[in-house]
């Protein structure tokens, strides 16, 4: 059996059993969900890691929510990045990031309900603009432990561009959002998710073997992937 065709088994086999459902997302009425206990949740995130890591992700670590700016304002620096456009997030507050890559005199692109203001009329598309950023940031929907994937949903307030155009990407994921694979994923997601929106599984940085059959890395996506997972106290 090819290694194709071994892909399509494991995945027909994951669709095949029950979903595991320790962290759904949070109801429409607000109602809270029950979660996974603190153990279950380290030991997925520690599984997830491992599996990033082995597709040549990096994994910056597990942070409070108020540690996140400061640690996104550490891996802009790093990288030596001049413009960062960050993605609204889905149940963080990316505001104080944005506000913290300002005050470290980064040019930041908002998108979503926070945006500062309209682009100008004659501004580029937002494709070309998050085109010419050094860093992207948004908020997966999902992380899944079993193969380090990291699932992300492209809307008008996080376009799919912010993990597609820029030379690197950071991907940061609730705690509560880590589940065990990707049926578990397509479970948490629901089918609404799939229909009104393009979700990407995104595994690893973009890499070809297209030319001269030698990985090369960053030409259909960012050359370098981060991720974060954001753990309340």
């Amino acid at each position: 059996m090819s290694a194709f065709h071994k892909l399509i088994a494991n995945v027909r086999s994951a669709l095949e059993r029950s979903p595991e459902r320790e962290s759904p997302h949070p109801a429409p009425d607000g109602a809270t969900p029950p979660l996974a206990s603190a153990a279950r949740r380290a030991e997925l995130i520690s599984a997830f890691a491992r599996e990033f890591a082995a597709v040549r992700g990096e994994f910056l670590g597990i942070h409070a929510p108020e540690e996140i700016p400061a640690r996104t304002v550490e891996l802009a620096r790093s990288l030596g990045a001049l413009s960062v456009a960050i993605g609204a997030g889905i149940t963080l507050d990316f505001e104080p990031a944005a506000r913290a890559l300002e005050s470290a005199r980064i040019a930041t692109m908002r998108f979503g309900r926070k945006a500062a203001k309209p682009a100008p009329e004659n501004a580029p598309p937002p494709r070309e603009r998050i085109a010419q950023a050094d860093l992207g940031v948004v908020e997966a929907e999902a992380a899944i432990a079993s193969t380090g994937t990291l699932a992300v949903a492209g809307t008008p307030d996080s376009p799919g561009s912010l993990t597609l155009t820029p030379p690197n990407s950071l991907i940061i994921f609730h705690a509560d959002r880590v589940v065990a694979d990707l049926a578990a994923a397509i479970a948490a997601l629901g089918p609404e998710s799939f229909v009104k929106s393009r979700v990407a599984m995104i595994t690893g940085p973009s890499r070809t073997a297209d030319i001269e059959k030698m990985i090369v890395l960053g030409v259909h996506g960012p050359r370098r992937l981060f991720a974060i997972a954001a753990w309340p106290r």
